[in-house]
């Protein structure tokens, strides 16, 4: 049995990974909480412990809803990777954003758009 600090939230939200400030990679958030995400991606070039950025886009909002969060990668798999966001600096604020969205749209999904 799996035990977690805190519970995760499903839901989906498009997103851009960034590796040393350039983009890499698309995904999907396929669930979050307080500690981290897991992104639903096919991207495969990246490694255990590496530090990443996640641009979010929630598809219900202007361009100032991009939101920038820091993850390191504590998981690898063929769905995709685990990220934990403890012990990089990011805005707590963005993190509950992330949390509030994804509770209110559970099914939402759109593939990543910023200019839509």
């Amino acid at each position: 049995m799996e035990h977690r600090l805190s519970k995760r939230i499903p839901g989906r939200v498009s997103l851009l990974v960034f590796k040393r400030g350039m983009p890499v990679a698309t995904g999907l958030v396929q669930d979050a909480s307080r500690r981290g995400v897991f992104v639903a991606t096919d991207y495969d070039d990246i490694k255990l412990n590496q530090t990443v950025e996640l641009e979010l886009y929630y598809p219900d909002r202007t361009m100032e809803s991009l939101r920038r969060l820091k993850a390191h990668v504590v998981r690898k798999s063929e769905q995709g990777i685990g990220l934990d966001f403890d012990m990089v600096e990011n805005d707590a604020l963005c993190i509950a954003h992330l949390l509030q969205w994804l509770q209110k749209h559970p099914k939402a999904q759109r593939h990543y758009s910023p200019m839509h």
